[in-house]
Parts: C-alpha cells; structure tokens; sequence
C-alpha cells in the first residue's frame, strides 16, 4: 500500500509538471519568442540536462546508424514539427485549450497503429475516437467556446502536435530504438533536433540571444525546457518501476493540470462548452488506452517499456 502510494504521488507529479509547460509556453510566445528559437533552447537544454543525467549513471551513448535514424525520426515527429505547430497555436489560443488538445495522442495513435499492425480494431477504442471527435466539436463549433469564434481556425494547429507524437510511438513501438535506452534515446534525439533547429532559428531570425537579467519570457523558456526533460526522466524510471499502462495514466493529469496552471497563472476561464470537451476527451482517452501493455505518452517521445534494455545501458 505504501509503495502504490508513492507511486501514485509521483504520477501526479508528474502530470502537474508537464502540465505547467502550457502556460508557461504561452508565456514565452505572447512575449513574441518565434518558435525556432524555442524548439532549439528547449532540445539544447533538455540535452545538457540528460547528457549530465548520462554522466552521472556513466551510461555511455554510442548509437549505431539505425539508432540515429530513428533519433531523427523522433527528433522530427517528437519536437522540431509539434513543437513549431503548437507554439504558433499557444500564440492564438488559451493554453487551456491547448492542453485539451494535446489529450488526443491516444485518439490519433489508435488508428495509425491499425494501418501499421500494431494494434486491432474494437468497438470501445472507435466509441473513444468518436468521443474524441466530439471533444474537439464541442470547442471548434458552438461560437461561445472560444474567446474569438474565428480562433477555431487555429485549432488544428494545435491538433497537429498530438498526431506527430501519435505518429512517432507507433514508429517506435513498430520499429524499436535499435539497442539504446530511453534516457539515452530521448538524449540523442534532443542532441539532433537542437542541431536541426540551429540553422532555423538563426536562418528565420527567431534565434533568442540569452542575456542578463533573464526576462519573464526568457524564465518561462528555461523552466519549461527544465521540467521537460527532468519530467520525462521521472516518466522513464515511472514505466520501470510500475509499467507503462500505469504510467501512461499520466496523460489525463497533463491535460488537467494543464487546465489548472492555466487557469492560475494566466487568468483564463472557458466556457461551459470548453469543460464538456475536456470530459468527452477525456472518455475517449479511457476508451482509447491500451491495457496490459505499453501505451503511448503524452506531449512527449513515447518510449518503449525497457525495464530491461536490449543493450542493458538504460
């Protein structure tokens, strides 16, 4: 009972760290941070924290070339192409919103792991896609769901962040990480995607030069990069230590918390059109979740549940 205990606090920290990232995400791009500058801080930060993290388990990182592709591929469809699609939809929407739509990765990944053959057809996983569907109906239709009516037109902005991390779990539940661990996978896709992002940022002028006293935008930068990185490590040890189903439970309390801090921190109030999405979403997340078996994560790599490594370096 104690351990269940324990583990169940550190589910919620989890998901209220993770959570935090969405407003703190509208703080930095409301201040007018573009979001290449963002992504490339962000994958850089997140790779010195898990590079010093490989150090001190003096866990060595020696990816073959099958390994780099898919830490490329991950680097892709796991920060460079959601994270430039939601930082331009934080811009517009509430990040209260956001957050609601990042809660469909499950409803985008069951149908992608049906075309690759990596999960089968039932009526309770199309009841929970219908609810989903219905979830986002619910926030794009009715004109008093939003602050603007016409901001529904950024709404699948926001939605093509969840399909991208959709589509990289079923890559890496399909294809593997070709030996290497989680924290080290996450650490190598972190190290491309910073270098990917370099030249973008500096190429589209969106580069942020750090200067001293840091700026409320520069702080939001810095501590969502932090907990990104240091929440997904929690994640990992979190799938190692009582599995993937009870971890990817997480993602409900992203979306929640994710709400909450928006709600504390940026002031915002929705609608009741907004708090009915929410529920259908997350019914359809509960109809959508696997069982008994690794599960995708929320707004993050979905990782294998390697409690015991090919290569034993996790």
């Amino acid at each position: 009972m104690r351990e269940t205990l324990g583990l169940t606090a550190v589910l919620l920290v989890l998901g209220a760290g993770w959570g935090l990232t969405m407003p703190l995400t509208k703080i930095a791009v409301r201040d007018g941070y573009g979001a290449f500058g963002l992504i490339f801080w962000q994958l850089a930060l997140g790779a010195l924290i898990l590079g010093a993290l490989q150090l001190l388990r003096r866990r060595p990182v020696r990816p073959g070339r099958r390994a780099l592709l898919t830490c490329l591929a991950i680097a892709l469809t796991g920060s460079l192409l959601p994270n430039a699609a939601s930082y331009r939809a934080a811009f517009h929407l509430p990040a209260g919103i956001v957050s609601i739509a990042v809660a469909a990765v499950p409803l985008f990944a069951f149908p992608i792991a049906l075309a690759l053959g990596n999960d089968r057809l039932s009526a309770a996983r199309l009841a929970g896609i219908g609810l989903g569907l219905a979830g986002v109906a619910l926030i794009a239709l009715p004109e008093t769901s939003l602050p603007d009516p016409a901001l529904a037109l950024f709404l699948p902005l926001a939605l093509f962040a969840p399909l991208c991390y959709a589509l990289e779990g079923n890559i890496v539940a399909h294809f593997g990480t070709a030996g290497l661990g989680p924290i080290q996978t996450l650490f190598t896709a972190s190290l491309i995607g910073a270098v990917l992002a370099l030249p973008l940022a500096l190429g589209s002028g969106q580069f942020i030069a750090p200067h001293w006293p840091l700026t409320p935008a520069a702080q939001a930068v810095v501590a969502l990069s932090t907990i990104h990185a240091l929440v997904y490590a929690g994640y990992v040890w979190l799938v190692g230590r009582a599995g993937a189903t009870f971890a990817a439970q997480v993602a409900y309390l992203v979306t929640g918390f994710g709400v909450l801090w928006s709600m504390l921190l940026l002031g915002e109030r929705y609608s009741g059109w907004v708090w009915a999405a929410l529920a259908a979403m997350l019914a359809g997340i509960a109809l959508v979740q696997p069982r008994g078996k690794p599960a995708l994560a929320p707004p993050a790599a979905a990782l294998q549940d390697e409690r015991r490594p090919a290569d034993g370096t996790s």
